[in-house]
């Protein structure tokens, strides 16, 4: 499996979730020997909730109108 080395999001960076409409700011970073980085996401659920959750970098997108 091929790792990659660097990250594409930035702290503070406003992401979605690409399969959803769900949009928040990245809090944490990890990156590991073995596995592509990923990403600790604070956002408001499609249900309301406050959830901050891991995901792995291929699951997020920047958000349209972030920089």
């Amino acid at each position: 499996m091929a790792v990659k080395k660097t990250f594409y999001f930035k702290l503070g960076d406003e992401v979605a979730i690409a399969e959803s409409s769900e949009r928040g700011v990245i809090i944490g970073r990890a990156h590991y020997l073995d596995q592509n980085p990923t990403y600790l996401l604070r956002y408001r659920a499609g249900d309301g909730r406050c959830v901050e959750q891991w995901w792995s970098e291929s699951a997020l997108v920047l958000a349209e109108g972030s920089v």
